[in-house]
């Protein structure tokens, strides 16, 4: 094989394309996948998209193609098996394509040259002086790992933390802290603080209209500009919250680009609401200056008061990422109760002639459940008493599970605090990310930690296996390998040789659970193939070739887990 060759999906898929034109066959609609029957080949080309072009049957498509597709040094044969062509690799070129591809770092396992794409990722955005509850983990962790996967195909990437640190529930924070804020308590425990003395607002409120009357002062006075006592004790508790906050991001392995919040863009709202004025959209609604959207209530931009809303404030950054980034996918990652929301958004955009506005997409997700044993049902996380449950414990109970896991299997484990924290976090982001997105999560504690099924432990586990195998051997082998001993390592190969095109269709849907479900299928396939062959006990050039082997699966999972947001503990 040339050793210039190492993407051989790309050979293929060039051999085919120079058939196909040859055929008079358009190439634009391409799509390679592996056969549902692995008898039938390694990947193929269905001709369905042909027929009405050529004015012939697929199946007849699919014989001209496959006998115009001559074997060379990668292209074992290929067959046409009914509307299907099939092609088989030579499994010393498979073996040696994706074997180097990935310990060479080279694309599309390594990262991929850079694309002149810009995409924003607004995602996380929790909100100041509230708890960082298990409701913001969704957001959190799809968003993140939807950056490190743009990023790493090459996009360049604005991943934007939206703080919610505006609004008039900042009259009632600053409300209740004059009030009821207490510095002690604060320095204590400042998120539980803070959530305490709202909740504390929201019980009395009711039962004392001058709490109402005094919170919407507070948030008139705020959005005045005004350097004043209102500004002070907002700016003390965002600084506050955002030192909170910054603990569940670093466990959760999350970064951002920028943290600018609502509050960014209070300089630019008048900017934006006369720009859409200006363009003769808006109209006069019971005193609230709107936009009438087709088929929806009307986007409201500024309330009979005067003040802005939630949707003001999306415009305005939508204006700044547009002017700023240039981009060419602006994502929102929040839960699916905002659909009319960013709805209301996109139409006033298509009102605007925004040529971007098809760019500026919802990402949307379901629900977290918990298991209520009172009633028998999965429901909304919340503590017995109705409050929102800190994502902190979660992430402090799903450790400390993981930590009574590994007592009980392997007591002398070394750094088993940082073992217990890497498999129980990564099980909670597993667990997130492994259906799609617009699925609601269910939390169970029992099925998210088991080390075997679709779960982040047995992900990991496989990882391990094969770093213990490293670690004996002394490493992966440095001279000449005989790639030809790979040929029953197949069924590994293939899954391995999927890892390009899964991370363009997590991009093309948004959706990191495929690539969830590419680790899991690795990992059943390496658990598999060591069952049936042994890798240091076997002759000296078999020996050197399910080392490299090893080597190149341990490395292309822990580049998966890494994009997913998880760690790959050498030991467990």
């Amino acid at each position: 094989m040339n050793p210039d060759v190492l993407d051989i999906a790309a050979h293929v898929r060039s051999r085919l394309a120079a058939s196909a034109e040859s055929l008079g066959i358009p190439t634009t609609t391409f799509v390679l996948d592996r056969p549902k029957d692995a008898a039938h080949g390694d990947v193929g080309l269905g001709c369905f998209p042909f027929a009405k072009a050529l004015g012939k049957s697929p199946v007849e498509i699919a014989k001209e193609l496959a006998a115009s597709v001559t074997p060379d040094e990668v292209i074992e044969s290929a067959t046409a098996v009914g509307p299907f062509v099939n092609l088989r690799y030579r499994r010393e070129a498979l073996a040696e394509s994706v074997v180097r591809g990935v310990l060479e770092g080279a694309a599309p396992y390594g990262q991929w040259a850079h694309e002149d794409k810009c995409v924003v990722i607004d995602f996380s955005s929790p909100n100041i002086a509230k708890p960082f509850h298990v409701g913001h983990l969704r957001s959190t962790v799809i968003g993140a790992a939807l950056r490190r996967v743009y990023s790493h195909c090459g996009w360049r990437v604005e991943g934007i933390n939206h703080l919610g640190d505006w609004g008039a529930q900042f009259g009632k924070v600053i409300v209740a802290w004059r009030r009821w804020g207490s510095d002690e308590d604060l320095e204590r425990a400042p998120m539980r603080h803070m959530f305490e003395i709202y909740v504390r607002f929201g019980q009395e409120a009711p039962n004392d209209p001058s709490l109402q009357e005094e919170a919407s002062a507070a948030f008139r006075a705020l959005e005045s500009g005004d350097d004043n006592e209102e500004r002070a004790i907002w700016r003390r508790l965002r600084e506050v919250s955002l030192k909170a906050f910054q603990g569940p991001y670093t466990r959760l392995c999350v970064e951002f680009d920028h943290v600018t919040g609502e509050s960014f863009y209070e300089d630019k709202m008048k900017a934006t609401v006369r720009q859409i004025e200006e363009a003769g959209i808006t109209t006069l609604s019971e005193g609230a200056l709107v936009v009438e959207v087709d088929g929806m209530p009307p986007c409201i931009l500024r309330k009979t008061d005067g003040t802005t809303i939630y949707a003001t404030r999306d415009l305005a950054g939508l204006f700044y990422r547009r002017d700023t980034y240039g981009f060419d996918r602006a994502l929102y990652v929040v839960g699916a109760e905002q659909r009319l929301h960013f709805r209301q958004l996109r139409a006033v955009l298509e009102r605007l002639g925004w040529p971007q506005a098809a760019q500026v997409e919802h990402i949307d997700f379901g629900l977290i459940l918990f298991h209520n044993p009172d009633t028998g049902r999965w429901e909304k996380g919340k503590t017995r008493d109705g409050n929102a449950i800190f994502l902190s414990e979660v992430l402090d109970e799903a450790v400390a599970n993981a930590r009574r896991i590994i007592e009980d299997k392997n007591p002398e484990l070394a750094d088993k605090e940082a073992v217990a924290e890497a498999i129980g976090v990564s099980a909670i982001v597993f667990n997130d990310l492994k259906n799609s997105r617009v699925k609601d999560v269910k939390f169970d504690w029992e099925e998210m930690l088991t080390f075997e099924g679709e779960t982040g432990p047995y992900v990991q586990y496989a990882g391990a296996r094969l770093a213990s195998i490293l670690r004996k051997a002394g490493g992966a082998p440095t001279g000449p390998v005989a790639w030809q001993a790979l040929a029953d390592a197949d069924s590994v190969l293939l899954t391995m040789l999927e890892y390009g095109p899964t991370l363009q269709r997590v991009l093309d849907k948004n959706e990191p659970s495929i690539l969830t479900g590419l680790t899991t299928r690795l990992a059943s396939s390496i658990h598999s193939y060591l069952r049936e062959h042994h890798v240091l006990s076997a002759e000296p050039e078999i020996r050197e070739a399910r080392l490299a082997l090893v080597a190149a699966a341990r490395k292309l999972l822990d580049n998966g887990l890494s994009l997913l947001g998880m760690t790959s503990p050498e030991e467990m």
